[in-house]
């Protein structure tokens, strides 16, 4: 399971700020109906996918609950501006 309930709640986020810069677009007063329109439809499609992100997180906190599930940790290793992991040029 890749998911952790970190990234879903981030993604969860991510997808509330798309629906409701979307919403905004379907009342914009000075946009044509096609626009608004299709701002309508991408919208079914945001609350669509807010909605799996949702149930996912619901189902893996249900596993992290019971048992059935453990979250991995995944360590950082960053090697970028550490002398250690400076290679020498030879010459």
């Amino acid at each position: 399971m890749a998911e952790t309930i970190g990234s879903l709640v981030d993604k969860i986020s991510i997808m509330q700020l798309k629906t409701f810069h979307m919403k905004e677009q379907i009342e914009r007063e000075d946009a044509n109906e096609e626009h608004k329109e299709e701002s309508a439809h991408k919208m079914k499609i945001l609350q669509m996918q807010v909605n799996d992100l949702e149930i996912e997180l619901k189902e893996l906190f249900k596993k992290y609950v019971s048992g059935q599930a453990r979250p991995k940790i995944y360590r950082q290793f960053k090697m970028y501006n550490d002398p250690k992991y400076t290679i020498k040029a030879k010459g």
